[in-house]
């Protein structure tokens, strides 16, 4: 039976019939399998989940220890059984913790690539291409125009951007749950070892990296700063809607930065007031996704959030058979986690 007989989106998310089980679900359900932490795919309230430990974790600090009634810990590269469905867990290579999920039944091979990335990343896995009938693809920079620099490039504007204005702190935008950390881990990798200093909204998870053995340097949170004047010249991270915040008005001559893809389009820069937009993404741009549907090689491709209709036509020019798959409540820029 062809996997659109039984897979199927829904108002709730993604819903295997055979398995009876959901993928990143909206909505409250009795399985739950979750692909990453991000809060667009990841909410409390299921009667069971099924995630990577990295994944359970953040979870629990961002909702609590109850967040699901029961929470199964998924081993990579392990096959579990849900009736007569074979699920198996891959690195997705997004954030820490995130997956891509193969579904196999009825003779078919079906991966979920939930939201994922083809650039080196030392807090996750790297993104592994697992050969499958239907691979179903994020779109999120599905346009041609989406060519993504090297995160080091955009570190280095950072940097040189210090010496330039010594005397202004640089309030940096990015999402509290991956973004953050890997701009203090490029930061890092760049030899800046001064303190970093960070909004009250990014400590939790923060501190969960480092419980997971991820080293991140000396973080201090700007609530422990007396002299918030002691700050010019520093690196403050804090989530994008901080940058027009009356948070960061204690600040000293603000330099607003912004980390996000979506930094490539000057328009999305100048709605976010960023001074100094830094290209930095944890999806994949237009010339990995088509890496992606090459190696992958799949008879079809299943697109999802992003600007579907342009992956499908050119996978369509590549010889795939393409597809929409209509997903609500996926949020393609979810607080700047682009």
């Amino acid at each position: 039976m062809h996997p659109s007989k039984w897979m199927k989106p829904d108002e709730i998310g993604l819903f295997c019939i055979p398995g009876g089980f959901y993928i990143d679900p909206m909505q409250n359900v009795s399985t739950a399998l979750i692909t990453h932490g991000h809060a667009d795919h990841a909410r409390a309230g299921h009667k069971q989940v099924f995630a990577s430990h990295e994944t359970l974790a953040i979870m629990r600090t961002r909702y609590g220890d109850d967040m699901a009634e029961e929470q199964h810990v998924v081993d990579m590269e392990v096959t579990y059984h849900f009736g007569e469905v074979a699920v198996t867990f891959f690195p997705a290579g997004h954030i820490l913790g995130s997956c891509q999920i193969l579904i196999e039944y009825g003779g078919y091979r079906l991966v979920v690539s939930g939201d994922y990335k083809r650039r080196h990343d030392p807090t996750c896995p790297p993104f592994k291409v697992i050969p499958c009938d239907i691979l179903i693809t994020e779109a999120t920079f599905g346009l041609p125009v989406f060519t993504h620099p090297p995160i080091d490039v955009e570190i280095a504007k950072l940097l040189h951007s210090l010496t330039v204005f010594p005397n202004r702190c640089h309030l940096v935008g990015a999402y509290a749950l991956g973004k953050c950390q890997r701009v203090i881990l490029a930061l890092r990798n760049a030899g800046y070892t001064k303190p970093i200093y960070l909004h009250g909204a990014q400590i939790k998870l923060c501190l969960l990296y480092q419980e997971m053995g991820i080293a991140l340097g000396e973080l201090v949170p700007v609530s422990e700063v007396n002299d918030k004047a002691s700050l010019a010249g520093e690196i403050v991270l804090a989530p994008p809607s901080a940058l027009a915040d009356r948070w960061s008005r204690s600040l000293p001559q603000v330099r607003p930065v912004m980390a996000s893809g979506w930094m490539q389009i000057r328009a999305r820069a100048k709605q976010r007031n960023a001074e100094l937009p830094l290209i930095i993404s944890d999806h994949c741009d237009w010339p990995e996704l088509l890496q992606t549907i090459t190696e992958v090689n799949p008879k079809e491709v299943w697109v999802t959030h992003g600007r579907e209709d342009a992956l499908m036509y050119q996978a369509e020019k590549m010889g795939y058979k393409a597809r929409a798959l209509s997903l609500v409540g996926y949020d393609e820029d979810e607080q700047g986690a682009s």
